[in-house]
């Protein structure tokens, strides 16, 4: 194991690994655990673990190559966001039945897009690189944030029932989405 955990505890049920783009092994979990129990959890992940940072690693060294953005071509993916996701925002928050503050748009090193407890949303302008139902995807994800603010069954049941393809465009940024984050300037 050669590797650190960082671990997080919260307001969980359950335990959950995360590893950032950054490298970074994250154990999440509930603040009554056991380290015993923890630590338990963790070792048996390993070979996940291992997979999921040579993955990273590989990905890494494949996008060293990665053309990076100008900051003209952010500031025009961040004017084309603008005009776009809003729309986008408006379209699912009405099916979905909820309302939402600010939405701003950012270009961002890791997050797609976040919602905070006062309803205002986040978007990374380098969604207008990817397919519009990723953007659909993300923009489900974050609007149901309004209804859960977590990432539970019923908040996933919820994205389903409104964007029956969200796992397989999920899937689809996940597999693309750290060369995509890579052609950002540093």
């Amino acid at each position: 194991m050669n590797y650190n955990i960082e671990i997080i505890r919260s307001k969980r049920r359950t335990l959950g690994l995360e590893i950032k783009p950054d490298g970074r092994v994250i154990a999440r979990a509930p603040y009554l655990m056991k380290q015993s129990e923890i630590e338990k959890f963790i070792a048996s992940k390993n070979d996940w673990i291992e997979k999921h940072l040579q993955k990273l690693k590989a990905s890494q060294e494949e996008q060293g190559a990665v053309e990076k953005l100008t900051s003209e071509e952010i500031q025009a993916l961040a004017g084309k966001a603008l005009e776009y996701i809003p729309q986008r925002v408006e379209h699912y928050a009405a099916l979905i039945g909820v309302d939402y503050g600010r939405i701003t748009i950012r270009n961002q090193k890791t997050k797609w897009g976040s919602c905070s407890s006062k309803g205002n949303l986040n978007f990374n302008c380098l969604l207008m690189l990817t397919p519009p139902e990723v953007i659909d995807s993300v923009v489900v994800h974050e609007l149901c944030h309004r209804k859960e603010m977590n990432h539970s069954q019923k908040f996933y049941s919820e994205v389903f029932r409104v964007y029956p393809e969200y796992k397989k465009w999920n899937k689809w940024l996940k597999d693309n989405g750290n060369a995509i984050m890579a052609r950002m300037l540093v």
